[in-house]
């Protein structure tokens, strides 16, 4: 089933996703991969002689994030009564608080229930569960997987029961229904369990409930961590969470100064990068392209695996932001899963295992993972020095010998033989595989030269250079703009916003040079011309003409990395520059615009709602809105002191 998630909350081992009512969509745990132990986790109130799930069409609904935090507040109102919901995990241990206030404008009389479908260790059936009166605990497992439920206060009523069942006495779901739980206190199989709170309130009074869900990989942590982490005030622990976000915001010690026009950007530069923090695995240094939503590839192929080039660029701008951690865990993580032809696979697990592909045999594989995994690593070496420099040029030595010669096999004709292109959806030579290996043979070269191998350096030079002028040849069109690519041996004229490559990061074309300045100006152009769709006000960009893949929607994604191209483009035409800025200043607009309520980056926006659609938040729209924001700092700060611009 698919469930698009509006808000995310974490620590570095648990990820948790959420709707926009306050319900659980996903629950991964030991890695942001794996496993996905959540069906259902939400509540309900029980009123009036009947039950009001939180997340049904009554319940109006606001979310937001806690400023510079990875803490969730919703409200959701109704009838008179309003709840707000607290969401966090502890910085520390894998438990996630759930704190809500119920406050009535009315008499309420009635039950408040919390309701989990658990599918643990994302195993629908073989799941076990118990209620532990002893110590007031809800306790589901399989295998060495346990998730347990403690509150405060304490539940009065409990039921544990069948979730596939469809009478009311086993099933704790239809239980629910009239008010009153059945106290059964364990079972097998497809389960479900709920935990009952009596209401008993007067007008504009107040009620708290806190609810903590523990895992772990054994249950005497889940009963060690609930207990102690019960003792102590849900205050304590929301100030204790916000507390170690704002620290980890200011860690680098520097942050934009964004002009005073500028100033609206901060809060959401900063929830990108807590929102790139939850997308990384630590102890691996991988990073999930986007918490996954549909695991079934009902309708893609899903986002919970980490593809090198995604990751690439979400490294760059951590490091660009002042959290080069990343990149130096992360560049380990390629060495180690390497293929042994110098290439990397399609994506991975987190843990570095090749995770589930259509790109298995050497023509279907994507070659632009390599070149950009070689062009990445290169890029941060610049932002090295001294014996750290040197240091990492030796441990990553071999890693870039042996990709370059993979990019030198695959491209004996200059343009590379043919593959899978970065859409995972065409076979052939295309435009933006030919830009990320131009620059990944450059990378690997000037890494050559500062190694001593001014052989090597000049051997991928000449193959850079020599890839950079058959691109040109061969797909550069008269009409101003790259072909797509060379599929089934003809030339493809669609225009694909991928070819935005060759300017944005690779660099295939030097805006210095007045002819392919002047070209990089016509891509620009055409891509706005035959690529731009008119959501919320203003224009998106889409991935290429007659996309169907998700009705054609604009992306985030695209059109972010456009208006990076725009912002780069202004610091070598300067007599244009405030043109440029004003039309990538409308594109980043319109992108904050596609944002959940949170303030979440998805891939696409719906081209007839506005509303932010499928893989949320995905990391690489987050890390090109970094990116976005550095670079026009940067543009501000010459500026103000009239350098360049």
């Amino acid at each position: 089933m698919i469930k698009q998630p509006n808000a995310i909350v974490g620590n570095s081992d648990l990820l948790v996703t959420m709707g926009r009512k306050g319900e659980l969509s996903g629950f991964f745990y030991p890695r942001r991969d794996y496993a996905q132990h959540v069906e259902d986790s939400l509540a309900c109130l029980y009123f009036d002689g009947k039950l009001s799930w939180l997340n049904g069409v009554e319940w109006h609904s606001t979310q937001q994030y806690v400023d510079n935090t990875n803490i969730v507040i919703t409200t959701l109102s109704h009838q008179g009564i309003k709840i707000s919901i607290t969401d966090f995990v502890l910085p520390d241990v894998p438990v996630m608080v759930r704190r809500y206030k119920i406050h009535t404008n009315r008499p309420l009389k009635g039950k408040f229930f919390y309701y989990s479908n658990f599918n643990v260790g994302e195993m629908q059936n073989k799941n076990s569960n118990l209620c532990d009166l002893t110590h007031k605990m809800l306790i589901q497992y399989w295998q060495n997987h346990h998730i347990g439920i403690k509150s405060s206060p304490p539940f009065d009523e409990w039921q544990v029961g069948k979730a596939m069942d469809i009478i009311y006495w086993t099933n704790a779901k239809l239980d629910m229904e009239d008010g009153k739980l059945q106290k059964n206190m364990e079972d097998i199989g497809n389960l479900n369990m709920a935990a009952g709170w009596s209401i008993d309130m007067d007008k504009h009074e107040s009620k708290e409930i806190t609810i903590y869900i523990g895992v772990s990989n054994n249950r005497r942590k889940i009963y060690k961590f609930l207990h102690n982490i019960s003792e102590i005030s849900a205050c304590d622990h929301f100030e204790k969470t916000k507390q170690y976000w704002i620290e980890w915001l200011e860690a680098p010690g520097t942050t934009p100064e964004f002009a005073d026009n500028y100033k609206k950007f901060l809060i959401p530069y900063n929830r990108a990068l807590l929102t790139l923090n939850l997308l990384n695995d630590p102890e691996e240094g991988s990073f999930i392209a986007a918490p996954e939503f549909d695991p079934g590839f009902e309708r893609c192929g899903g986002y919970g695996y980490c593809w090198n080039r995604d990751s690439s660029k979400i490294v760059l701008a951590l490091t660009a932001a002042g959290y080069p951690k990343f990149a130096r865990k992360f560049f380990k993580w390629c060495k180690k899963t390497q293929m042994h032809d110098g290439s990397w696979f399609q994506r991975y697990w987190l843990n570095g295992d090749i995770a589930p592909s259509w790109c298995n045999f050497e023509y279907s594989t994507q070659i632009d993972e390599t070149g950009t995994t070689l062009f990445a690593a290169n890029e941060y070496i610049m932002t090295l020095s001294g014996i750290s420099r040197a240091f990492f040029l030796d441990e990553i030595w071999l890693t870039i010998l042996q990709g370059a010669e993979y990019l030198m096999k695959r491209t004996a004709r200059g343009i590379h033989d043919p593959c899978m292109d970065l859409w995972e959806t065409y076979y052939g030579t295309f435009t933006y595989t030919n830009a990320s290996i131009y620059a990944g043979l450059k990378a690997a070269s000037e890494i050559a030269f500062a190694q001593k191998e001014p052989g090597l350096g000049k051997r991928w030079l000449e193959r850079s250079e020599y890839v950079k002028q058959q691109t040109l040849e061969n797909l550069w069109l008269h009409e101003g703009y790259f072909a797509k690519g060379i599929i089934d041996n003809k030339l493809d004229l669609t225009v694909d916003a991928s070819i935005l490559g060759t300017i944005i990061p690779f660099k295939l074309l030097d805006p210095e040079n007045e002819l392919e300045l002047n070209m990089i100006k016509s891509i620009i152009q055409t891509i706005e011309d035959k690529l731009s769709i008119n959501v919320n006000g203003s224009n998106g960009i889409c991935r290429y003409e007659n996309d169907h893949y998700i009705e054609g929607n604009p992306w985030v994604v695209l059109t972010l990395w456009l208006s990076k191209t725009l912002l780069y483009l202004a610091e070598y035409d300067k007599n244009a520059a405030p043109e440029y800025i004003d039309r990538a200043l409308e594109y980043i607009d319109w992108s904050l615009k596609g944002t959940t309520s949170p303030g979440l980056f998805p891939e696409q926006v719906d081209k007839n709602t506005g509303r932010p659609v499928w893989a949320i938040p995905l990391g690489w729209s987050t890390s090109l809105f970094i990116e976005n924001m550095l670079l026009l700092d940067e543009i501000d700060r010459k500026k103000i002191n009239n350098i360049g611009i």
